[in-house]
């Protein structure tokens, strides 16, 4: 559990730490945040949890900190870092091999046809655009794509789903909601109608489950919706 001045530090770095021991340290990402640097040169998460982790514990020299996975910019939820090598290759075979349970919470305008499914496709990479296309049949360069969804709320003017990733493609999420007919709240990219005003998208991983690659424990870490009036009505 967190303490008070862990509480500080991330107000400080404008960090929501959900778990940190001496291997991984799990957060919960912003819309707008990028987990690693790439060509836009703004400062990646990555480099956030490096400054809180050197702030917390005083560390003069470099701080260790392994990229496991990511998430999408405009996208929120649970990312989790290795604070070890050890931790991190770990980590990485269990990602590897589909032994992280991961969940997310998609908002959509369009009630998907049936209220849970499984939506098998093929998932193409326009690296030009930066978008996954998702295909009924397998083309050239595609790559199998598979996920689970359900409904579990009916909003004012949207649906809520829950979503079990079975494949970690580029845009998986976003590009088969697309393709059903319900893409996700706020993603102009792939065929919603407006955007969010802080340009996020309302999607959110909402949960994760795996063995700690280390302590060899249950790890099951949930992260807070973002703060606004249609997640708010999700719960």
């Amino acid at each position: 559990m967190a303490n008070n001045s862990e509480k500080i530090l991330s107000n400080k770095h404008n960090l929501q730490v959900l778990f940190e021991d001496n291997h991984i340290i799990t957060v919960n990402k912003r819309a707008g945040d990028i987990v690693q640097g790439d060509k836009t040169g703004d400062k990646p998460l990555s480099d956030i949890v490096k400054d809180y982790l050197k702030d917390k514990y005083n560390k003069p020299g470099n701080v260790y900190l392994g990229v496991v996975h990511r998430l999408d910019r405009p996208t929120t939820g649970i990312v989790v870092f290795a604070k070890t090598s050890k931790a991190l290759s770990r980590l990485n075979k269990l990602f590897a091999n589909k032994e992280v349970q991961k969940t997310y919470w998609a908002i959509v305008k369009n009630k998907p046809e049936k209220e849970n499914d499984t939506l098998t496709h093929w998932l193409k990479k326009n690296p030009k655009n930066n978008k996954s296309t998702a295909f009924d049949k397998e083309i050239k360069d595609s790559k199998y794509a598979v996920l689970h969804y359900k409904l579990i709320k009916k909003l004012n003017s949207y649906y809520l789903l829950e979503i079990n990733l079975e494949t970690g493609r580029h845009h998986q999420i976003r590009s088969q909601l697309s393709k059903i007919g319900s893409p996700i709240k706020g993603d102009l990219k792939y065929g919603f109608d407006r955007s969010n005003k802080d340009a996020s998208i309302h999607l959110h991983s909402r949960e994760l489950k795996f063995i700690h690659p280390v302590t060899k424990e249950k790890f099951n870490i949930t992260a807070p919706l973002p703060k606004d009036t249609v997640w708010d009505a999700c719960l």
